[in-house]
């Protein structure tokens, strides 16, 4: 069954299609809710509502642009949604730090576990920031949106993030990653 017909499918609420589209895309869906939310309970618990809102609004899904992009995104604001309830809210900073002036490079190999490990680690302001604008590609402007702060902080946030991973693998002791450290 192709995407197209799952989603046509889906679409006229046939249980078996919507159990196909679960368990197709629930793997790569649930991995975007654990960069999130550092509890695999809240994540599950973010997943089953997400995929309820995928399956009440497939109707609005226009077959323009990627239908796993359009589920990614009902992911990342159920998670954001999700976050918003459970979190204090993410303080503005005025005064924030230089921004690191080295990034890490590719070749610093490191495997999936310990990277989610890292993030999870992260206070939920910095992993959120961080999860949109490294993993999921936003701009500090559109996340200042999503998240009701300032670009500023959003900014802020990110290089704190980036320092704080940057310290986790020190810690970690990943190879040569002391050349890489900022002054």
């Amino acid at each position: 069954m192709t995407s197209d017909d799952l989603v046509k499918a889906c679409k006229k609420e046939d249980p078996q299609a919507q159990k196909t589209l679960y368990k197709q895309y629930s793997p790569v869906l649930f991995a975007i809710c654990r960069r999130y939310l550092s509890r695999p309970e809240d994540a599950e618990d973010v997943l089953v509502e997400a995929f309820l809102k995928i399956f009440s609004q497939i109707h609005q899904y226009n077959n323009l642009g990627s239908f796993e992009g359009w589920m990614k995104k009902i992911v990342v604001n159920e998670c954001l949604m999700f976050l918003r309830r459970h979190t204090p809210e993410v303080t503005e900073m005025e005064n924030h730090p230089s921004p690191i002036s080295k990034e890490l490079p590719a070749d610093v190999k490191l495997a999936g576990r310990d990277i989610l490990k890292m993030i999870d680690s992260l206070p939920s302001g910095y992993r959120t920031v961080f999860n949109l604008y490294v993993v999921e590609g936003y701009k500090h402007r559109e996340i200042a949106e999503l998240l009701g702060i300032s670009i500023n902080t959003s900014k802020s946030q990110l290089i704190l993030a980036k320092k704080r991973m940057q310290e986790l693998l020190q810690e970690n002791k990943y190879p040569d990653i002391d050349r890489y450290q900022t002054s």
